[in-house]
């Protein structure tokens, strides 16, 4: 008689693909997300490959082995650096997908935080504190929140009449070193900025670095506010004000949802618009006018 072998039902298996950051390992981004997606999927019982892609060659994000629905179930792109290609090349494989940290247009399944929002409401705080020239150090604009980041910061100024000099807008790339090139060009400036809006927590360290330097109080000389509420704020002797945003819900969202997604219980399109909180600390104050 042949033997026959009892069929067992196979875990879910997700992949998370994740586009290289500096200092990957220790990129609060990645590691937040990572984290949410874990505990989504220990939840689950599923299983999570992470698949770590080269930003700068999106060609290599997918192949043959991450798009074969015998061994995977879906793909979460915790970003995509504004290439949709990449989603619809995963979605004509018949892969289910949910992209992170984009809002899309295009019928994709999406989870994103509201980032113009957030930034909005930072600079409009800062103008009703009695600023009226408030610089910014922008993120990657290859990246949509560090686009709405920056158009947040416009929209305010916008609406309340307010001018942005051409040197009031400095691109930090959410990296340390551009970052400090850029407040250096700011605290160096002859009309210096009240109050300096920076897309990241990272990229507003290197502000209050490059002040102190300089020999300038924060806040009395110049506000600062971050974005993100990275745990390495604990180190500023100076508590800096920031943006906290739900990374690891989103990410737990992200592989709750592909779940849902892969077996047909979802109402497609997903697009989930996350809140965030602004904490205001000692890195701001209002001007005496």
């Amino acid at each position: 008689m042949p033997t026959t072998v009892r069929a067992t039902k196979r875990k879910k298996t997700f992949v998370l693909v994740v586009p290289r950051f500096e200092n990957l390992l220790h990129a609060y981004y990645a590691g937040e997300v990572i984290k949410g997606v874990s505990l989504g999927a220990s939840r689950l019982n599923a299983d999570i490959l992470v698949h770590i892609t080269d930003r700068h060659d999106h060609r290599l994000w997918l192949d043959s082995t991450l798009m074969h629905p015998q061994y995977i179930h879906g793909i979460i792109f915790a970003d995509i650096d504004n290439d949709v290609d990449v989603v619809k090349r995963a979605i004509m494989h018949r892969m289910h997908t949910i992209v992170l940290n984009n809002m899309l247009m295009q019928p994709f399944n999406c989870i994103a935080v509201d980032n113009k929002k957030s930034a909005f409401e930072v600079v409009e705080y800062l103008i009703g504190l009695g600023h009226k020239k408030i610089a910014t150090i922008a993120g990657d604009q290859i990246t949509q929140a560090g686009q709405w980041r920056l158009e947040g910061y416009k929209e305010a100024m916008g609406k309340h009449g307010l001018s942005i000099p051409h040197n009031y807008i400095t691109y930090g790339e959410f990296l340390r070193t551009p970052a400090r090139k850029a407040a250096e060009k700011l605290i160096k400036l002859k009309d210096r900025p009240t109050a300096i809006f920076a897309a990241s927590d990272v990229m507003a360290l290197e502000v209050l670095d490059v002040a102190r330097r300089h020999g300038l109080q924060v806040p009395n000389d110049v506000s600062v506010v971050g974005f993100d509420d990275n745990p390495i704020n604990t180190t500023s002797s100076v508590k800096l004000s920031t943006v906290s945003q739900p990374l690891i819900e989103m990410g737990r969202l992200g592989v709750e949802s592909l779940d849902q997604i892969s077996s047909g219980k979802a109402r497609l399109p997903v697009k989930l618009m996350l809140p965030t909180r602004f904490i205001k600390r000692e890195s701001i104050k209002a001007l005496n006018v």
